[in-house]
């Protein structure tokens, strides 16, 4: 009997979802390819329906910092499943990890678990529009928030701060509450609080942008935010939903030193489940129902299968303390990968921040604005891409999504990988 494909399974899924996927990036759009259906993962590797082996730095974009299946989390999850599914009703496990996280992180004083980082932001804008009386938020080209109506914004033309909806379905007038300003641009910045600034309920950036390539921000641009929110009377909210207990214990907001009024979180605090959470200072977290008149709700947050496998793997990286560790192997799997770039004189350069790794053409200055991207880039990720993946190597298939390692990634596991990525670029 023939075994089936992935091309074969694609074929099917086109004609019984939008694309044949769940989210876009899934697609292999642009990459010439049908994407390939995976049965299996464990570690540091995804076996596909073919029965190929792959060297996984996709991570499912980033959740399972310890890798797929790590047996402590999955013990865990094998008990809560023995134990119920879920509740609609309080219970303990939320509560673990709520109080864990609010005694583990000083700025957030309390929080509110969701079902994803999309979620998260959402209700975080609401909160700090109740928490000003105003109604319009900023944002800035290059961070990705999630797919909330108002944030699917881009800069439009003319006057700095205008924006225009980057997706169909998005009302202008929804598009108009938002104003946008490029990365690493002080200068624009003042410009858009001058005009703006009134009127802003909240500045929305991701400290570690993460999600238009790996946009690697200056303290004084982050610190030049802050000092504007807070001389404006706007709340500044972090997305941390991949840079969250990614860099670090305490994130960016320790890293940077900069609290901010709101946090978002998702990914690695679900274990590999469909987790987020929002939280902050009590004072504005008390808007939120029933305690207060900010509206909010949801019938699977706080799941408790993703609470004990998000305690679980914090409380695992904390022992082991796992974000050490990380940055050590990452940073000698992206020098391995420089250095052979170099040595074949290859264009290529890669960005790292502790876990978090991203290849891109050669250029002479830091990318931190998309302006500042290359402008080959699709085309020479595409061809790296496509030969990594031949050689059992899987990249995020898209040329300006970030790579994760995870600490199932050894140093034998990415010293292969290196050579096979530098092979690719080669080819």
């Amino acid at each position: 009997m023939s075994q089936i494909t992935s091309e074969e399974l694609f074929q099917r899924a086109l004609k019984v979802t939008p694309g044949g996927v769940h989210s876009p990036v899934r697609s292999f759009k642009g990459l010439d390819r049908s994407p390939v259906f995976f049965k299996k993962a464990e570690g540091a590797f995804l076996t596909s329906v073919e029965d190929k082996r792959y060297i996984d730095f996709c991570q499912s974009f980033g959740p399972l910092i310890l890798g797929h299946l790590d047996p402590e989390v999955k013990e865990e999850v094998h008990a809560m499943i023995e134990t119920a599914w879920t509740f609609g009703a309080t219970e303990i496990y939320s509560l673990e990890l709520a109080e864990w996280i609010t005694q583990t992180l000083p700025f957030m004083e309390k929080v509110r678990f969701v079902s994803s980082g999309t979620e998260a932001v959402m209700s975080a804008l609401r909160v700090a529009r109740a928490s000003t009386g105003r109604n319009k938020v900023l944002k800035f080209e290059g961070c990705y928030h999630g797919h909330v109506d108002n944030l699917l914004v881009q800069a439009g033309s003319g006057l700095a701060g205008t924006a225009a909806s980057s997706s169909a379905g998005i009302p202008a007038d929804v598009a108009a509450q938002t104003v946008v300003t490029p990365l690493d641009d002080e200068v624009l910045l003042e410009q858009v609080f001058q005009l703006h600034g009134k009127d802003l309920a909240a500045v929305i950036i991701e400290p570690l942008p993460a999600n238009y390539g790996l946009l690697i921000q200056r303290q004084e641009f982050l610190k030049k935010v802050a000092d504007l929110c807070k001389k404006n009377g706007s709340l500044l909210i972090f997305d941390e939903v991949i840079s969250g207990f990614r860099v670090g214990l305490g994130g960016m907001v320790a890293q940077t030193g900069i609290t901010p009024d709101l946090v978002t979180y998702g990914k690695i605090i679900g274990g590999g489940f469909p987790v987020g959470c929002y939280g902050g200072k009590a004072e504005h977290m008390n808007r939120v129902a029933p305690s207060g008149d900010v509206y909010q709700a949801g019938t699977l947050s706080a799941n408790p299968v993703g609470m004990r496998a998000g305690l679980t793997t914090l409380k695992k990286m904390q022992r082991l303390d796992g974000w050490k560790i990380l940055e050590q192997r990452t940073q000698k799997f992206t020098q391995a990968l420089q250095q052979g770039f170099d040595k074949k004189g290859l264009g290529f350069q890669v960005q790292q921040h502790s876990s978090l790794f991203w290849i891109h053409g050669k250029v002479d200055t830091p990318i931190r604005a998309i302006s500042q991207l290359p402008k080959d880039q699709s085309s020479t990720f595409k061809k790296v891409f496509l030969s990594a993946l031949d050689k059992g190597v899987y990249l995020a298939p898209n040329a300006y999504e970030v790579g994760f390692v995870s600490l199932a990634h050894t140093d034998e596991i990415l010293s292969q990988a290196a050579q096979i990525i530098i092979e690719s670029a080669e080819s």
